[in-house]
């Protein structure tokens, strides 16, 4: 793995000195991890002139020092003596030779950028722009491999929990099961807090689970995260509670899905991104339930649970091959639950069978 980080590296230095910049500073996690493979908190990595360097404060406690062996990582490791890491950083380039450094603006504060320019005034800082997270858009095998796994995790754990008994129980202690079940089948942990919806709370977006219990005749909606090896997905579904579901509860089901599944098909590389929002909210609209569905239809998953591309209205830019992205429609009926469907899915040409479903667990409505 140290060559393909190496690799990475190589094509953000090249940017940079395209732009006149012959170091740049990472601060970002998300982006420090994809460069070098690890990134421990605090933690940021200068690209510099003559070596690229890890900088990370000193550990809190004794076990804390655990990261990636230094031959996985392709750089070298610098622990700080309780400085920020940033002005470290700054301080090494300058003394590699370097009189202007690329940053992350976008994530530094205005102190910490005060802190650096104030410390290495005669190094000229300027702005790196969201170069990285741009280069992260595409994934190579092995990271979509890594979000495969995650997807298997999920899945497995939202299964089991199918299988058990529900009714009684409340949306938190439902969520905290399933949070133990990811970690029990080797998840990182949830990468988001679980949601789980019962009745009126049913098809909210990022409903937080409650004491409410489940009770027969519910929609039950549960969206989760999984996490491996730092790469994340995710999956949402409805189900019914009960012998078989109220003739609404299946009209709503069957729009949202069609809904899901317009937006599904519309996964191509070289589809605009707001075309995939478009045919998803058109099913919605032409049902009269576009209201409730939000500000976009899905985005960009990896390193972390939001990224790019966006699927909505405004998105710029087209759908390029080996982007993993969601599909997540939902419709809320205030007073009464609704419905969300969610997917993880990679976009593949139609060469090679269309875009690829990461999370499986059926979309069948199942009556629990």
């Amino acid at each position: 793995m140290s060559e393909v980080f190496a690799a990475r590296r190589t094509r953000l230095r090249e940017h940079c000195a395209a732009a006149g910049s012959p170091a740049a500073l990472v601060s970002r996690p998300a982006n420090v991890r994809y460069l070098c493979g690890d990134a421990p908190p605090g933690s940021v990595l200068l690209l510099g002139p003559l070596d690229d360097v890890l900088l990370r404060p000193p550990p809190v406690m004794a076990d804390a020092t655990a990261t990636r062996p230094p031959d996985e990582l392709g750089v070298r490791e610098v622990a700080g003596t309780g400085g920020d890491p940033a002005i470290a950083g700054a301080e090494l380039a300058a003394d590699q030779g370097a009189h202007r450094i690329a940053v992350e603006e976008h994530h530094l504060t205005v102190a910490r950028h005060r802190a650096v320019r104030a410390a290495v005034p005669g190094l000229d800082l300027v702005g790196l722009g969201c170069t990285v997270e741009q280069h992260r858009i595409v994934k190579d095998d092995d990271e979509i491999a890594a979000l495969r796994i995650a997807a298997e995790i999920a899945d497995q754990a939202l299964g089991e929990l199918l299988e058990s008994i529900l009714v009684g129980r409340t949306e938190r202690h439902l969520a905290l099961e399933l949070e133990r079940r990811l970690v029990d089948h080797g998840a990182d942990g949830p990468t988001f807090a679980t949601s789980v919806g019962t009745g009126p709370h049913s098809g909210r977006l990022g409903h937080l689970p409650t004491d409410r219990r489940v009770e027969e005749g519910d929609f039950l909606t549960v969206c989760l995260g999984a996490g491996y090896r730092g790469y994340r997905c995710e999956v949402g579904r409805t189900f019914v509670i009960g012998p078989s579901p109220a003739d609404w509860q299946i009209e709503l089901y069957d729009v949202v899905f069609a809904a899901q599944r317009a937006g599904r098909e519309a996964l191509a590389p070289g589809t605009a991104c707001r075309e995939v929002d478009r045919v998803t909210r058109q099913v919605l609209a032409a049902a009269g339930c576009e209201a409730t569905l939000g500000a976009r239809v899905g985005h960009g998953v990896g390193l972390e649970n939001d990224e790019d591309p966006r699927l909505a209205p405004e998105a710029m830019g087209k759908l390029d091959a080996c982007v993993p992205v969601t599909v997540e429609p939902g419709v809320h009926l205030p007073g009464r639950g609704g419905v969300r469907i969610d997917d993880t899915l990679v976009v593949r040409p139609e060469a090679d069978g269309g875009p690829e479903l990461l999370t499986i667990t059926t979309k069948e409505l199942l009556a629990l």
